[in-house]
């Protein structure tokens, strides 16, 4: 994209009183080339700078410029949603484990569905180091599509990686009407006491309606959902992001001695058996 999820990283860093310049290495890949000069013009009117490739013959798909299996401690996407006639012959090569175990970009196989949800979802979990986590925006449809594309997702469930799982709204983005789920995976999860468990939470009643047609989340809501899942995972809230407003939302619902708990209509830690009995879903 245009990078702003990379400027948005650079703000969360200086936010916490570290130089984004020396805490964060910046790689990027886009297929379209004027959207990649965008990223590039992006990052240097804020002092950042990246590896962008973008333009040319690049294209995720079939293309791995960065050398990434393996390679990151995070990665952020918006991938498009349901792309069709991807190639599939040529990713033969990128499928499953090479002849000494390691996990190729691929790792848990190629849909037979003509949709590539699950191509992006494993080229961002393949792209981690083992410590590494990944946030992406994704359809609907991927949590709980059936045949070849359940097996690789009750792969990905099994490999313990995949931390949270967020229910977003419609009218959150200016281009996609349709509501969509935010995914949020863990490589270094399997170490801590949630390696069986994954979180879910509906977010789809928190928003702020700008005008008929658009909706977004203020700075408050992002924070009190960000420390929902950092009581999940067992760390300290964090709230440089929201302030006191944000506090007092997660204060209200967790109360005074905020400690996770699942509350019905907003969020469950579920366990991989009732994930299995949903269809890995």
């Amino acid at each position: 994209g245009s990078g702003g999820m990379f400027v948005q990283s650079a703000r969360f860093v200086a936010e916490h009183k570290k130089n984004p310049s020396s805490e964060l290495s910046i790689f990027g890949v886009e297929k379209t080339d004027e959207t990649g000069r965008l990223c590039r013009m992006n990052l240097a009117v804020h002092g950042l700078e990246g590896d962008i490739r973008h333009g040319g013959e690049v294209n995720s798909y079939y293309d791995d410029p960065h050398k990434a299996v393996g390679a990151f401690d995070f990665a952020l996407a918006n991938p498009p949603f349901n792309v069709n006639a991807v190639d599939k012959d040529r990713l033969k090569d990128a499928v499953g484990h090479d002849a000494k175990g390691n996990a190729r970009r691929f790792p848990f196989g190629l849909p037979r569905t003509d949709n590539a949800n699950y191509l992006w979802i494993q080229l961002f979990y393949s792209s981690l180091n083992d410590k590494g986590r990944a946030a992406f925006v994704m359809a609907n449809s991927a949590s709980d599509a059936r045949a070849s594309e359940l097996e690789i997702r009750k792969q990905l469930v099994q490999s313990r990686a995949v931390d949270a799982v967020v229910a977003v709204g419609p009218n959150m983005f200016y281009t996609v009407t349709l509501p969509c789920t935010l995914w949020f995976l863990d490589r270094g999860k399997k170490k801590t006491p949630r390696v069986d468990q994954v979180l879910f939470i509906d977010a789809r009643h928190i928003y702020r309606q700008i005008d008929r047609a658009h909706r977004d989340w203020t700075e408050a809501q992002v924070s009190f959902l960000a420390n929902l899942v950092r009581l999940y995972r067992g760390e300290e809230p964090d709230f440089i992001l929201g302030g006191d407003e944000a506090k007092a939302k997660l204060l209200g619902v967790f109360g005074k001695k905020p400690k996770y708990a699942d509350v019905a209509g907003l969020c469950k830690a579920a366990m991989l058996k009732e994930v299995e009995a949903q269809g890995w879903s």
